[in-house]
């Protein structure tokens, strides 16, 4: 008996799924410690920016300013900034009360876009408060 033609949904994705942010920002860590990714979608990676990885070291050799935004790796292309978060919000499940505000806020990539640097200037505010340096992975001075 064959398997059912549909059954490859329900089978997890192979595809790379890591997420680069800022783990010395308050905010930030509580957004990817409630962010839920659908199953079928995969598993995903959690790297904090600030401490040495291949992502990293990716992100830098491709230019990627960390300080300007956090970075999604979906299979092999890399999103940044406001396409990272409207990509997270398209791969995150609807359950809970944060998740569908998350989609429904950022499941546009117009108005995730014109979000996106209000959510910067907040973390920026945040770091400064806190006395934290920039990431500072492109080492400009």
């Amino acid at each position: 008996m064959s398997a059912p033609r549909n059954s490859r949904l329900h089978e997890p994705s192979s595809r790379r799924l890591r997420l680069v942010y800022d783990g010395e920002c308050p905010m930030c860590r509580r957004y990817v410690r409630w962010q839920r990714i659908r199953e079928e979608v995969g598993e995903l990676e959690l790297i904090d920016a600030r401490q040495e990885s291949e992502a990293r070291r990716e992100l830098t050799a491709m230019d990627v300013d960390l300080d300007q935004g956090f970075a999604l790796q979906v299979g092999e292309r890399w999103y940044h900034g406001s396409e990272a978060l409207h990509r997270l919000s398209l791969l995150g499940t609807r359950s809970g009360v944060f998740n569908r505000l998350m989609y429904r806020l950022f499941a546009s990539p117009g108005r995730t876009a014109r979000l996106y640097p209000l959510l910067k200037k907040c973390r920026s505010a945040l770091l400064k408060t806190l006395g934290k340096g920039p990431i500072d992975n492109l080492d400009r001075k």
